[in-house]
C-alpha cells in the first residue's frame, strides 16, 4: 500500500514540534494544532496542482531535493530562533505562484480564524517541512525525479481530499487549487456546501419558531398564524436552494451520502482526539494523571459513541471517516506512549488509553 503523505507529515509534526511552532509564532498551541490539520492537506492540494502543470513535477522534485536535508535541523532552528528564515522562504511562492499562495493563505485564515498574517507565517514554516518529507519519502522509494513525483501524487489524491475539512474544501473550490484532485475534491466540497445550506435553513426555522413562541402569548395577534407559515417557507427556500438533481433523486448515491454524513462524525472524533491530546500534554506525574483521568474517560466515551455510529455507515462513508482520523494517529500514539512511560502513570491511565487506541485503530482499519 502506498504511503499516505498527510500521515507522514503529521507524524513528523509531533506534539513537541507543534508546541515549538506555536511558541515561535506567539500563538495558542491548540489553535496551531487545529490550523496544521487544515494547512497540511491544503498545501499538498496546492502542490498536487503544481505537479499536473507542464514542468511542475520537475520543479517540485528539484525543490524536494533541496529541502530534504533541512528536516533534521528544523527543531533546533526553532529553538535557536531561526524560524524567520522559514517564514520568509520563497519556496512555496516559487512553486505555486503568488496568486495561488495568497488564495491558499486567505482560505485557511478564514477557515481557522487565525488571520492572514499568522496563517502566512505558519504556511511559510510548514511548506519546507511538507516538501522535505516528500523528498525524503520519494528519495527512499528510488524515484526523486519528475516521473516519481508525478506517480506519487497520482496515488495521493484520495488521501489529500479526505484530509481536507469540508468547510476548507468549499473555500478552496473557487480558487482552482482543487481542480487536479478531480472527483475526490468534489466529494469533500459537496459536504461543506450542504452543511452551510443546512445551517442556513436551521437558523431560519429556529428564528421563526422563537417568534412564533412569543406570538403565542397573544392569541389575537395575527403573527400567531403567520410565523408557522414562515417556518414552512424557510424549509421550502432551503430545498429550492439545493441542486436540482439532488432534489430529484430521492435515493442519494453512496458518494453523496458519504459527503454529507461522514465528515460530521469524522469531525466529532478528531475533535475528541484533539481534546484528549491537550489533556495528555498536561500530565507530568501520577497526581496530574489522576486529575486527568475523568477527562480521558469522557473523551474515550465520546469516541466510543461516535465510533458506534460510524459502524452503521456504508463502506464508502467509513473510508472517508478513516481518512480524516488517520493523519492524527501517529502523533497521538507517540504522545500516549510518552505519557504512559512516566513512572506510575500507566497504572492510572493505561486501561482507558488502550481502549481509546483500540477503538481508533478499528476506525482507521
Amino acid at each position: 500500500m502506498a504511503a499516505n503523505l498527510v500521515s507522514l507529515v503529521m507524524q513528523f509534526l509531533t506534539p513537541d514540534m507543534v508546541g515549538r511552532i506555536a511558541t515561535a509564532l506567539g500563538l495558542d498551541r491548540n489553535k496551531v494544532q487545529s490550523a496544521i490539520s487544515s494547512a497540511v492537506p491544503g498545501l499538498l492540494a496546492a502542490l498536487n496542482n503544481v505537479v499536473t502543470q507542464p514542468g511542475g513535477a520537475q520543479r517540485l522534485a528539484d525543490a524536494a531535493r533541496q529541502q530534504t536535508g533541512s528536516l533534521g535541523n528544523f527543531a533546533s532552528m526553532l529553538a535557536a530562533g531561526g524560524q524567520s528564515s522559514f517564514q520568509a522562504s520563497q519556496v512555496l511562492s516559487s512553486l505555486v505562484g503568488n496568486q495561488n499562495q495568497n488564495a491558499l493563505t486567505e482560505a485557511i485564515a478564514k477557515f481557522t480564524g487565525l488571520g492572514q498574517g499568522a496563517t502566512g507565517s505558519l504556511l511559510g514554516m510548514l511548506a519546507p517541512i511538507v516538501i522535505g518529507i516528500i523528498g525524503k519519502h520519494q528519495g527512499a522509494a528510488g524515484g526523486l525525479d519528475a516521473k516519481g513525483i508525478a506517480n506519487l501524487f497520482a496515488s495521493q489524491k484520495d488521501n489529500i481530499a479526505a484530509a481536507l475539512p469540508s468547510g476548507l474544501g468549499s473555500l478552496l473550490s473557487g480558487t482552482g487549487l482543487l481542480n487536479s484532485l478531480g472527483d475526490a475534491a468534489r466529494t469533500a466540497t459537496a459536504a461543506g456546501s450542504e452543511a452551510m445550506r443546512e445551517a442556513s435553513a436551521t437558523r431560519l426555522v429556529d428564528a421563526a419558531r422563537q417568534r412564533g413562541a412569543g406570538a403565542a402569548s397573544a392569541p389575537s395577534n395575527w403573527l400567531y398564524w403567520l410565523l408557522p407559515l414562515a417556518a414552512a417557507a424557510a424549509l421550502l427556500i432551503y430545498f429550492a436552494a439545493r441542486p436540482t438533481e439532488e432534489v430529484a433523486q430521492q435515493g442519494m448515491s453512496k458518494v453523496q451520502n458519504a459527503a454529507i454524513v461522514a465528515p460530521d462524525l469524522g469531525k466529532q472524533i478528531t475533535n475528541s482526539i484533539t481534546s484528549l491530546r491537550t489533556t495528555l500534554d498536561g500530565i507530568t506525574d501520577v497526581a496530574t494523571a489522576r486529575a486527568a483521568l475523568p477527562k480521558v474517560q469522557e473523551a474515550a466515551s465520546q469516541i466510543d459513541k461516535s465510533g458506534g455510529e460510524v459502524g452503521q455507515l456504508s463502506a464508502d462513508q467509513r473510508k472517508l471517516v478513516a481518512g480524516l482520523i488517520n493523519p492524527l494517529m501517529p502523533a497521538f500514539n507517540q504522545l500516549c506512549d510518552k505519557v504512559l512511560a512516566i513512572p506510575g502513570v500507566a497504572e492510572v491511565l493505561k486501561p482507558s488509553v488502550d481502549a481509546v487506541k483500540a477503538k481508533l485503530t478499528t476506525l482507521v482499519g
